[in-house]
């Protein structure tokens, strides 16, 4: 798949467009209908973003899962490591750092749509986690070579444990959020991440144990 692959390149209308064109490809296209489906059921639109089609789509082996989209996902349509924020660009970068392929992965959030004003997101409530945890089943049955789920930020971290047991053959991995507001916290954040995501990645590069991820 083409497209724009540096950070904040979702700031570019024209890469928004291009972004949109792929996203009836092949690995892509059972998430869209997904996105689709659900945009439906919740008379929305844009506020459920779709998923990034420079990430692995249907063939990722790794979920990235966060809290909610913002602002910026909405005005892309996406939730994408290529949206013009400071998160976003952290993001890109440290898996870049990492060498984690993206095509290996895929991004989503506990809360699959924005929760929040015209001019902010607002925290996640328990309410909001567990109404968005029913899709969170639909989508892992869309993805067959899930082996990794990686709740990045305090907030997908609360299912931790009812994700493990619904689905125990699933590695799960806690991750700081890659805000500005952790990263640049305290020296030495940025590197906590980065040894996170490492781990993550070495996972992924372990070998292959044929187990069965069934929902409980």
């Amino acid at each position: 798949m083409q497209g724009n692959d540096c950070p904040k390149s979702l700031g570019n209308p024209a890469e928004v467009d291009a972004r949109t064109a792929l996203l009836h490809q092949p690995r892509i296209l059972r998430l869209t209908t997904f996105v689709e489906e659900l945009r439906s059921k919740m008379g929305q639109t844009k506020e459920v973003p779709y998923f990034d089609p420079l990430d692995g789509g249907i063939e990722a082996e790794c979920l990235f899962l966060l809290e909610a989209p913002g602002r910026r996902a909405i005005k892309s349509g996406f939730i994408s490591r290529n949206n013009p924020d400071e998160t976003a660009k952290n993001w890109f970068e440290l898996n870049r750092e990492a060498t984690i392929p993206r095509e290996r992965t895929i991004s989503w959030n506990i809360v699959p749509w924005y929760i929040g004003s015209s001019v902010k997101i607002r925290p996640a409530s328990n309410k909001d986690i567990w109404d968005g945890l029913s899709y969170l089943d639909c989508l892992i049955a869309l993805l067959p070579r899930l082996r990794i789920v990686a709740l990045v930020g305090r907030k997908a971290q609360s299912m931790s444990d009812l994700i493990q047991q619904r689905y125990p053959a699933l590695r799960i991995f806690a991750l700081h959020h890659p805000s500005p507001l952790f990263v640049n916290h305290a020296p030495g954040n940025r590197e906590r991440l980065k040894s996170q995501l490492i781990q993550v990645r070495d996972a992924l590069n372990s070998p292959v144990v044929d187990r069965r991820a069934g929902f409980l």
